[in-house]
């Protein structure tokens, strides 16, 4: 079999570069075996402009937003499914001091805006907010809908190889590379916390981190909106009172198991939140790629040409992934230069001489 790329993983990564390749007319194979507890199956893909306690705007949100949207409304029509939804961040402000660094911050930017009095009315019923609260446009990248619809396309199409990646069957050339009876112009890597442990990228310095997040049941309380304080409570679609609660950083960690600490933590915050009874029904964990200075990692092997990397998306993965999926693209098949704040030749460079 001849591909022009293998594809190692299927999550948010995996599928967005996936599909901006074949979207240009390459061919692709994508490796995976499905995991339940993957970081981007257990995230709930919010786009937040805001981020942080400084609510300091994302890393070129007002470029990469424009792309997500257009690729992921492009995507539905593919699909004939919806994959993303605009929704407000209802922003709870926790104390005075904040809601005034909160306003500093964002007052003038497209995507803030002030409540009107009966919206905060109708949230007093609900929430705890003393201080007030404030609308951030966003929204959500439905993950738990466009991962096994992409699945689908990519098995409808012969796309798709359900295994574990295994190393040992990966013969690779500077000109291409072989696994098993599979060649290939490239294989780029796209599996999140299993890149730190593969040889050829061990110059990377990865900072993996664990979240925990809970589903929960919050009767009669409903809302298209994202309600965030310290916590975020995120409409599941399709249900009229169950809500996706999270999420927690561990950096240490013995296990990818839930623990009862980040339980409490993440209960707490609802403690804070709510006025009202609620009900867990859920809790799980996952472990997010991400780097040491939180950028993207993208490109190709300094000495392995053949080899890819495309990782490290982190939590911002639902709004960066359709950009950097554009970049990687294009720096494959036209041999465009990559952002030096994304290229893992920066990492790369540091053990020059």
């Amino acid at each position: 079999m001849n591909v022009d790329y293998l594809v190692v993983g299927q999550g948010i990564a995996g599928t967005m570069l996936s599909y901006s390749l074949m979207q240009a007319g390459a061919s692709v194979l994508v490796i995976d075996e499905y995991k339940e507890n993957s970081s981007s199956r257990v995230a709930a893909g919010v786009v937040n402009p805001v981020s942080g306690r400084r609510f300091t705007v994302a890393w070129l949100y007002d470029e990469i937003y424009p792309v997500a949207l257009r690729t992921y409304r492009e995507m539905e029509g593919l699909l004939g499914l919806p994959v993303y939804k605009e929704r407000d961040l209802w922003t709870v402000l926790p104390s005075e001091q904040l809601r005034t660094a909160f306003f500093d911050r964002t007052t003038g930017l497209d995507y803030m805006r002030l409540p009107s009095d009966a919206a905060v009315a109708h949230y007093d019923q609900w929430l705890d907010q003393p201080f007030g609260a404030a609308i951030i446009k966003g929204g959500t990248v439905l993950l738990q809908q466009l991962l096994p619809i992409w699945r689908e396309y990519l098995k409808k199409h012969h796309s798709l190889l359900e295994e574990r990646f295994l190393p040992a069957q990966l013969q690779a050339k500077p000109t291409g590379v072989t696994y098993g009876d599979i060649h290939a112009r490239a294989l780029i890597f796209c599996d999140g916390a299993q890149t730190p442990h593969n040889p050829w990228f061990s110059a990377v310095p990865f900072l993996l981190n664990k979240g925990e997040v809970l589903t929960v049941r919050v009767p009669g309380f409903e809302t298209q909106d994202i309600v965030k304080r310290s916590i975020s409570m995120v409409p599941v679609p399709g249900q009229t009172d169950i809500y996706w609660v999270g999420a927690t950083f561990a950096w240490d960690y013995p296990d990818e198991n839930p623990t009862a600490e980040k339980r409490a933590f993440l209960e707490n915050g609802l403690q804070q939140l709510l006025k009202v009874p609620y009900e867990v029904l859920d809790h799980q964990a996952a472990v997010r790629p991400s780097g040491t200075d939180r950028r993207p990692m993208l490109g190709m092997h300094p000495e392995m040409p053949s080899l890819g990397l495309f990782n490290g998306l982190g939590t911002k993965g639902s709004s960066l992934a359709p950009a950097m999926a554009a970049q990687m693209t294009a720096h494959l098949l036209r041999n465009a230069p990559l952002s030096a704040e994304t290229d893992i030749k920066r990492f790369f460079n540091r053990y020059k001489g």
